[in-house]
């Protein structure tokens, strides 16, 4: 009998699409008929990085994420913490895995398009989009991907402002994602944080992000604000797509990326900017990019995103309300049991 895999020398399923992946996303079920998608997050692997500039490595973020997140699959039963009062991941969260979009190496835009109907999938089947990257160009199908979703406005978390139009006929690389995002009719607005050094978007970039309605913060200027204080400059009732890129930390806690800038946020600066957002928010989707694992060999930044997402997220899915207070979600995200904040 013929392998059906196989058709002559032609490889008939991708690979990637293969249930052969070591672990799935903390352990929950992988989905690989994306049609089928019922749940409230769905976890999308996108591991791209042809958009890289400088130092590559970001391809293996999806792996080696899951792999980490391993470490806070706790079953059913979830995972008290104290501080909040919150039982995290129980098994009510209908979280799954949809693997990774099929990516051709040498083809950005083929690879794009299969992110960008990973994103529309999740979408359809009612799922909260988590997209892991894969270098910060994957930001851009999966806003692509939102195009009959609604108005939407962009929390990006960032050393680099990822502003620039083109760059050697560039247009799609992972300098290029909010200038991509700012160019779309149902994207109202940026908040950019974190925002330092030099950067790969020239003086004009910064300008002409201005005139589109960014508003850029620096480290510095968001810890004066504090983190509700940075989240109150987005507009009240905003729909709000956050995108992360690790290179926002400070290297000293998260080594593992491709283009490192001292001076970064630590780990409860961000973790508070996030449930901030989702306090006052409606958060859509969110993708968290240029994973390095190579340049991270004890493992901490893949520990630091995995506990993020595991305490970022703990709400009602989307639209629902809390039967104790009546009110509707206070965190969404990858979390989405029941708490009242």
């Amino acid at each position: 009998m013929e392998n059906p895999f196989w058709a002559g020398n032609t490889w008939q399923v991708p690979i990637s699409r293969l249930p052969l992946f070591e672990k799935t996303f903390g352990k929950r079920p992988y989905v690989e008929d994306w049609s089928t998608i019922d749940a409230d997050v769905a976890i999308l692997g996108a591991p791209f990085d042809a958009g890289t500039q400088w130092r590559s490595g970001a391809r293996f973020g999806p792996r080696s994420v899951r792999e980490a997140s391993t470490l806070f699959s706790f079953g059913h039963a979830g995972a008290y913490d104290h501080e909040d009062d919150a039982i995290y991941l129980p098994g009510s969260v209908r979280m799954i895995d949809m693997g990774d979009a099929d990516i051709v190496h040498t083809d950005t835009m083929k690879s794009h398009a299969n992110i960008e109907a990973g994103v529309r999938a999740a979408l359809a089947g009612g799922a909260l989009p988590v997209t892991i990257g894969g270098d910060h160009s994957i930001n851009i199908p999966c806003i692509k991907a939102f195009d009959d979703q609604g108005d939407i406005h962009i929390l990006q978390i960032d050393a680099h402002l990822d502003f620039v139009d083109e760059r050697h006929g560039v247009r799609y690389g992972h300098g290029n994602p909010m200038r991509r995002a700012a160019e779309k009719s149902y994207v109202t607005g940026l908040t950019q944080v974190g925002i330092r050094n030099v950067s790969s978007t020239a003086k004009e970039g910064y300008e002409d992000a201005r005139s589109r309605g960014s508003d850029i913060l620096s480290v510095r200027q968001a810890r004066a604000l504090g983190p509700k204080g940075v989240i109150d400059r987005i507009p009240r009732g905003a729909r709000v797509y956050i995108t992360i890129d690790i290179d926002a930390f400070c290297p000293s806690i998260a080594p593992g990326t491709g283009t490192p800038s001292h001076g970064g946020f630590l780990y409860y600066d961000v973790l508070e900017m996030m449930q901030a957002a989702a306090q006052r928010h409606e958060v859509v989707g969110i993708d968290l990019v240029e994973v390095a694992p190579d340049y991270d060999h004890d493992c901490r930044w893949r520990h630091i995103f995995n506990f993020s997402r595991a305490r970022f997220c703990r709400s009602a899915p989307r639209g629902s309300q809390c039967d104790q207070c009546g009110r509707g979600p206070a965190w969404v995200s990858v979390r989405h049991d029941w708490v009242c904040a």
